[in-house]
């Protein structure tokens, strides 16, 4: 049996129907088009595709994408993942250009940027993804840069050739709770993700820079609502600035199935805790995804509280 079948649940299980709260808009056709036809045309992936968005529709509705970088195949083999498995070809050193001039077409004001793992190359891609910031740079001054990064096996230069380019938001996804690495992500490690971010916000806050932090996971693989309080206060000790939380939808019937749809209610107030242990934005909804409203969460005013430790004891009850 391969690696990838052993991440999966064999066992038969009827598929759950969707609730009322996860229905999407489909938004304006034309729009969804010309970024179609855009991203084509300059050979480009996006994560929107790629990994099968539920918001794909209202996001190129208002002519938004999140660009993949490194191709579309990944080295990893997490289990709730569409984008194809398997050995990636060579880089396109045209890339950095490309998504540069999507960039400037699209007209963005933020744009955001991700990749697929790609463990076969000796520094990650941190060297592809640096050049790819500095074109979008060049080309969109005006630009705000957000990156969503592999942990790049925890290697420092790796991380710190990606932090050399400056992006405003440095995104690293810890994707679920500690006690779920094993099946949702066989080849990470979730005390790594979090040194990710750790390092991360200590070379901004070392530099004096405004670049924010950011992180996201997604809900009803089996996590308890106290596990995702946890994992929230592990964000915090990282110095995490903004977190997203959304529904996990099974792509296809070959990736984990879903434990269960997390109600509007849940995430709600996930959200009202977030922002009690001073996090400066959390996006928490059931559609909500990584580049989900980016701009306006990096944009958003941060909401000054106090820590109340009793608010954690109440999530665990």
């Amino acid at each position: 049996m391969s690696r990838e079948l052993r991440v999966i649940s064999n066992s038969p299980r009827p598929r759950q129907q969707k609730p009322e709260w996860l229905k999407i808009r489909l938004g304006d056709p034309a729009n969804q088009n010309h970024v179609l036809k855009l991203i084509e045309g300059l050979n480009l992936h996006t994560v929107c595709q790629e990994a099968r968005c539920p918001n794909i529709f209202e996001c190129w509705s208002d002519r938004t994408a999140t660009f993949m970088l490194g191709g579309d195949i990944c080295t990893r083999h997490c289990g709730f993942c569409a984008v194809g498995k398997g050995e990636p070809g060579s880089l396109d050193q045209d890339e950095p250009r490309h998504v540069a001039e999507a960039v400037r077409q699209l007209n963005l004001a933020h744009t955001v940027i991700t990749s697929v793992n790609r463990d076969d190359l000796p520094d990650g891609g941190a060297a592809h993804w640096a050049e790819t910031v500095r074109q979008v740079r060049a080309l969109n001054p005006e630009c705000k840069v957000e990156v969503l990064i592999p942990d790049f096996n925890g290697d420092e230069d790796a991380l710190k050739t990606v932090l050399d380019a400056q992006p405003d938001v440095l995104n690293h996804n810890t994707e679920t709770i500690a006690r779920l690495y094993r099946r949702v992500r066989p080849d990470a490690d979730y005390q790594q993700s979090l040194t990710v971010l750790r390092r991360a916000a200590e070379r901004r806050d070392r530099e004096g820079r405004g670049m924010l932090t950011k992180s996201g996971i997604m809900v009803g693989l089996g996590e308890t609502f106290a596990e995702v309080v946890e994992l929230m206060k592990d964000l915090r000790a990282a110095s995490c600035d903004i977190m997203t939380i959304g529904q996990y939808l099974q792509p296809h019937a070959r990736r984990l199935p879903v434990e269960r749809y997390v109600t509007p209610e849940e995430f709600a107030r996930w959200r009202e805790l977030g922002m009690e242990m001073g996090f400066h934005h959390v996006e928490s909804s059931p559609l909500t995804r990584s580049s989900y409203h980016a701009r306006q969460q990096a944009e958003s005013e941060p909401r000054q509280t106090e820590n109340k430790p009793q608010i954690y004891a109440d999530a665990r009850g």
